[in-house]
């Protein structure tokens, strides 16, 4: 048993995960190499590998002739008689060849091959790793700053988070560790390239799936997001389990989930609202926290007009439009907001709207202010011992003395 070569193949195909077989064929190519640099040919040569114990036996087959003319191939045979004494003419005669033998050139092209298939299996092997991870998320180390890019370190790969897949404002310190999504892998000569994100809409689904169980289970999907990286996201989630509220499972107790992945992406602001299959709805949950008087679907046109009340107009709109274009994104409908005033002009409301809504706001006034007097009377009504309030008084006095 060759146990020297055994065990360095055990150790190669535990720490780079290359399989032996793998291995023992790029080491059989090698000694075939050889043997074609050093005899000029290998038609005649022939190899026996034991897989198991890594003993291997190279040979030539040689025809016995009675005059040699090709060396490689013949023998005469007084020569084979040599061998064994019941060779003949015609017969086939293995001659052992020694590796030993081998030129120093030939050597050092075999020990050349083994290399080359090693690294070409270590790189093969990282890619088919990570391209199965290939739209998921990864934690990595951050290296260095090369330029405006990062270079993180993903374990058995490194990957380039370029400055077009930063959020803007985000500064990373060497040694941090840091969640990235997939975005593709490819495989190159020089190993795989993995292209990483932190900007991508998918990664804020990702971290939803590995902090929230009902994400992960497919209890609650989340049906869509809108991002804007370092600013704020919108999901829709949705519910296969009537028992299940889809937005407190994602919120978590006192918003522990929630803030979990808010942390991770270092304060970005996080709307959760319930997906429904009514666009009307889905655009009113999509414009929270505004609130709306009225929406106008077409789902043909992928259009919608909403009026909001005169003080929920900037609210629904958002900083420089930012709440309204996420509601957009979310929903996939054009949306045209509008408010009360500018509803009643366009004749989208009546013109007594705000008459009308007055009268119920001030009927929703009068209700009130009859609780309030109910409560006051009920206070009328308790009588108060004068003993006790002269002692109250009294006690107060001697207080202040």
């Amino acid at each position: 048993m060759n146990t020297e070569l055994l065990e360095a193949l055990n150790i190669l195909e535990k720490e780079k995960d290359i399989s032996k077989e793998t291995l023992l064929d790029a080491i059989e190519n090698s000694l075939m190499n050889a043997c074609k640099n050093h005899f000029g040919k290998t038609d005649n040569i022939k190899l026996i590998m034991n897989k198991e114990t890594c003993e291997y036996q190279l040979y030539a087959e040689k025809t016995v002739v009675e005059e040699v003319e090709d060396k490689l191939e013949e023998i005469s045979l007084e020569d084979a008689k040599e061998i064994d004494s019941k060779f003949e003419l015609g017969d086939i005669v293995h001659i052992p060849i020694e590796s030993k033998s081998f030129g120093r050139i030939a050597t050092q092209n075999a020990k050349n091959l083994i290399l080359q298939k090693i690294r070409e299996e270590e790189r093969k092997v990282v890619y088919d790793q990570y391209f199965e991870k290939e739209k998921d998320i990864v934690t990595g180390i951050v290296q260095r700053y090369v330029g405006k890019n990062v270079s993180i370190d993903l374990g058995k790969a490194d990957a380039m988070l370029t400055e077009n897949e930063q959020v803007k404002g985000e500064v990373f310190k060497p040694t941090e560790r840091i969640k990235l999504y997939i975005v593709e892998v490819k495989n190159t000569t020089k190993g795989p390239k993995i292209l990483v994100s932190r900007t991508h809409p998918e990664l804020v689904k990702r971290l939803f799936e590995s902090e929230v169980t009902e994400v992960k289970d497919g209890i609650v999907e989340i049906k869509s997001i809108a991002r804007e990286a370092g600013s704020r996201t919108k999901i829709a989630v949705w519910s296969n389990d009537p028992d299940v509220d889809p937005v407190g499972a994602c919120v978590g107790m006192n918003g522990a989930r929630v803030n979990a992945i808010v942390n991770e992406l270092r304060g970005e602001k996080i709307d959760i609202i319930n997906w429904s299959d009514n666009p009307a709805i889905l655009i009113e949950n999509a414009l929270s926290p505004a609130k709306v008087i009225s929406v106008m679907a077409d789902p043909d046109e992928k259009t919608a007009s909403v009026i909001v009340p005169d003080y929920q107009l900037s609210l629904a709109i958002g900083k420089e439009g930012q709440n309204a274009r996420l509601a957009a994104r979310l929903t996939g409908y054009k949306i045209d907001i509008k408010n009360e005033t500018q509803a009643i002009e366009s004749g989208e409301l009546p013109e007594n709207y705000m008459e009308l809504s007055e009268g119920v706001f001030e009927e929703e006034y009068d209700n009130d202010q009859e609780e309030v007097m109910d409560v006051e009377e009920v206070a009328d009504e308790t009588e108060v011992p004068e003993d006790d309030a002269e002692i109250t008084f009294n006690e107060v006095e001697d207080t202040e003395e």
